[in-house]
């Protein structure tokens, strides 16, 4: 009798090698460039941010994702979430390395993380994938050197203007 251990383990092994290699090399034509997000805009401590809001399920997983050009430093791109929970990002496909800003509903920061750089492979998930440990319902990301540009600290104001 063969055991489950003999079965699955091949079958587990070659979904994640075959869902890997569908990620590396997805066809040009589904890596549109101009997306089309809505705009919106926020201030940082009375300074005017404009953002690309990402608010639907399909916007969400594509946010950043094979875009090459960098975010200007007054512009960035919020996540927006239904309601307050731990949201984690997952930076494959991103090709810069990015500041990260996790905010609760009342647009309070309750996590930050600078200059995360992205996924080299889609097999480094532990080493880049980012998690916030307050809950939150916005993530605000942006090009690395956001945060220092804007001085933003845990007590920086920021507020929702448009979204």
């Amino acid at each position: 009798m063969v055991s489950k251990t003999r079965v699955l383990l091949p079958l587990i092994v070659g979904t994640v090698v075959l869902g890997t290699l569908g990620l590396l090399f997805i066809p040009e034509s589904i890596r549109d460039k101009n997306i089309g997000f809505p705009n919106g805009t926020l201030s940082i401590d009375n300074k005017l941010v404009k953002v690309e809001v990402a608010d639907s399920p399909v916007a969400k997983q594509r946010w950043l994702t094979f875009r090459e050009d960098k975010l200007p430093f007054d512009s960035a791109m919020i996540l927006v979430y239904n309601k307050s929970d731990l949201y984690p990002l997952w930076l494959l496909n991103i090709q810069f390395n990015v500041d990260l800003l996790w905010l609760d509903e009342q647009a309070n920061i309750v996590y930050i993380v600078k200059n995360a750089p992205p996924c080299k492979t889609a097999l480094d998930v532990t080493e880049c994938t980012y998690k916030n440990t307050k809950p939150a319902k916005y993530i605000l990301a942006a090009t690395a050197g956001f945060i220092d540009f804007y001085n933003i600290t845990n007590h920086s104001r920021i507020k929702i203007i448009s979204i």
